[in-house]
């Protein structure tokens, strides 16, 4: 079986539950698959979004795309990633709990693997 991004909202992932939303940058952006879209929280700590795949997978590369340095590189996306042994989930939950400024944005979650089964 071919491993695909799990966190596509084309394969039929959600982005179910996010404590914040801005009309221009909603949460939906995370898994929308363009580079030029995002998800931004609208201020204060701790935000935090939920995934849902509707179906079991197996997770095995996990890659977050934002601006989450301490020290903020204008322009300068940078990449989280997790590597996972027999990671197993039916959603994915996410908790920023500060940020170099009063907001947050997170470019694109993706998630390497492969679905096991659909939810009955």
């Amino acid at each position: 079986m071919r491993k695909i991004n799990l966190c596509s909202s084309s394969e039929g992932t959600e982005v179910i539950l996010a404590t914040s939303s801005d009309e221009k940058h909603p949460p939906e952006n995370i898994i929308d698959g363009n580079p030029e879209t995002f998800w931004t929280t609208t201020g204060m700590f701790p935000q935090e979004f939920i995934i849902c795949f509707h179906k079991h997978v197996r997770i095995e590369r996990l890659v977050i795309q934002s601006y989450f340095d301490l020290v903020h590189k204008e322009g300068q996306l940078q990449n989280e990633e997790i590597m996972t042994r027999d990671g197993h989930a039916t959603h994915l939950r996410f908790i920023i709990i500060s940020a170099f400024d009063h907001f947050a944005s997170v470019h694109s979650v993706s998630a390497e693997g492969l679905a096991v089964s659909n939810l009955s």
